[in-house]
Order: C-alpha cells, then sequence, then structure tokens
C-alpha cells in the first residue's frame, strides 16, 4: 500500500472530527430516518462530501463507497467510509460514535481508521504495521500505544459481542444469534436472542462504558473474546478488519471467508475464530 495513505487518513480523520464537532450537542444535529428506518443527519453527509472530495483530489484514479451517497468510481484502490458511525448515539448526545475510514486494495482492506473524537480516541491499522490506539488527534506520539492479542483460549470461557439486538434482525440471523449466545460462556448484551420483540426497550450496545465505540475495538483491546455484526454494510466491516488482525486477531464472514459484502462480521482473539464459526453454524 501507499505509505502516505496513512497520513491522508489522519487528516481525513482531522476533518471528519471538526465537522462533527461543529454539529454535535447542537440544535443543527437535523436527524431524520431513512428507508431503512436508521437515523441519517447533515453531519453524516457533509462529513461524507467533504472527505470524497479530498480523496478525489490526491487520488483522482481511487473508487469511493460510503454509506450515504454509494459507489463512485472504479479502480483497484477503493476508499471506504463511514461518516459517522452510531448515528444514534450523535443525535443522543452519547460520546460512542466514530468516522470510519479504510482503503481496500485488490479486494484486502490494507488500512483502517476508526475517529472517536467525543471520546477523544482514535484507533488505526495498516498492513504489517500494527494496530494501535491514540489521542484524536494523535500528533502527541508518546501517549500512543499498540495493541497486541494473546491466545483466546476455550470457547466455553469466551465473552460475546453481539450486535444489533434481536428486534432488528431477521429470523435467520437471531437463530446464529442465539447459537452462539448459548455456546460461550459469557454474551453482551444478555438478551434472549430468540425473540423478535420489536416493543422491548433497545438495550445498550456491547461497547457502552468501555470507553470505545464498536464492539469490534474491544476484541482489538482485549475487553471482549469475539464479536459478530450482522445486518452490516461495508462501511461497517472494512476498516475494523486491520484493527483486530494487526492486533493478532481474526476476521471472516460467517461462511469464513474474507468478505465485506455479506452482511456478516466475526472478530476474535486468536484461537477462537474456527470454533465460534463451527457453533454458530451448528445446525446448518
Amino acid at each position: 500500500m501507499n505509505p502516505a495513505d496513512l497520513e491522508l487518513a489522519h487528516r481525513l480523520a482531522d476533518q471528519a472530527d471538526a465537522i462533527a464537532r461543529s454539529y454535535f450537542s447542537t440544535a443543527a444535529v437535523g436527524a431524520w430516518a431513512k428507508s431503512d428506518g436508521s437515523p441519517v443527519t447533515y453531519a453524516d453527509r457533509e462529513i461524507e462530501t467533504v472527505l470524497r472530495t479530498l480523496i478525489r483530489q490526491e487520488h483522482p484514479d481511487d473508487a469511493f463507497l460510503g454509506e450515504e451517497f454509494g459507489a463512485h468510481g472504479h479502480g483497484r484502490r477503493r476508499w471506504i467510509i463511514d461518516a459517522i458511525d452510531g448515528t444514534a448515539s450523535f443525535v443522543a448526545n452519547e460520546p460512542e460514535w466514530s468516522t470510519l475510514i479504510a482503503v481496500e486494495e485488490d479486494g484486502r482492506v490494507t488500512l483502517g481508521m476508526v475517529s472517536a473524537p467525543a471520546l477523544g480516541r482514535r484507533w488505526w491499522a495498516r498492513l504489517d504495521s500494527g494496530s494501535w490506539i491514540g489521542p484524536c488527534p494523535s500528533e502527541r506520539a508518546v501517549l500512543v500505544h499498540r495493541l497486541v492479542l494473546t491466545d483466546g483460549g476455550s470457547v466455553q470461557n469466551a465473552a460475546v459481542g453481539i450486535w444489533p439486538p434481536p428486534s432488528r434482525l431477521n429470523q435467520q440471523e437471531r437463530i446464529v444469534a442465539a447459537r452462539l449466545a448459548g455456546g460461550v460462556s459469557r454474551v453482551r448484551p444478555l438478551l434472549d436472542w430468540t425473540a423478535a420483540d420489536s416493543t422491548a426497550p433497545e438495550p445498550r450496545k456491547p461497547s457502552a462504558g468501555s470507553g470505545t465505540c464498536h464492539g469490534a475495538l474491544l476484541v482489538a483491546a482485549g475487553q471482549l473474546d469475539a464479536f459478530l455484526l450482522l445486518g452490516a454494510g461495508p462501511w461497517d466491516i472494512a476498516p475494523l478488519i486491520p484493527i483486530v488482525q494487526e492486533a493478532g486477531g481474526t476476521f471472516s464472514d460467517l461462511s469464513g471467508q474474507y468478505r465485506t459484502d455479506t452482511g456478516a462480521a466475526l472478530f476474535s482473539r486468536p484461537g477462537l475464530h474456527q470454533q465460534l464459526l463451527d457453533i454458530a453454524g451448528a445446525a446448518d
């Protein structure tokens, strides 16, 4: 990959942070529902537009994929952006939201970054260069440290996060989530993963109170043994892959493939991944 990609990703994150802060905690946040029922704000759209313009200026031949405005261009390199991951938290004036940035080259994600300005933290990784956490922005290198995972041991002792809650999953996704929840020691959030009751209050994400804003980051930090994300887009998944893998962890979809377009992502501590896949697919 181009070594300058990391420097550009930090500049993009700085720009996204500044835009998000200008809306956060103000009446101007302006949220409304998209066709799938998920929230979107003026901040989401402005960040994606600005970042796409900056990328085009520096890498006019690179393709772009964003959650709000879709795909633009074609090429072996593609930038994948989620302007605000955790928009519901952003609108609710809660700090666990972030901008997600990834670079994909020839189908493999070579750079990932998560910038959470309300938490003052940023996570990043690039291929063969380690996984890192630092302040946001990241100039104060003395405060940056590397994320390194140890072996996960037995799945029977594993703590696993699953998201979203069952009321937002289809029947097959609930089956998979319930299998996984039933085969490990602890699951966050602790729910009946077979239930489809949409009237129950929305639970907190597995990251709540942890100082992170995404369950996969808990895996990279060693605070969860695994995290299953369902019903997700490539922009939800791709930026997290290098952060977990460069820390020593493992990623795949539920078939064990390296894909970001199947809606499912499993991130795990080393030594657990195949055991978890076997549990999730045990009845197939």
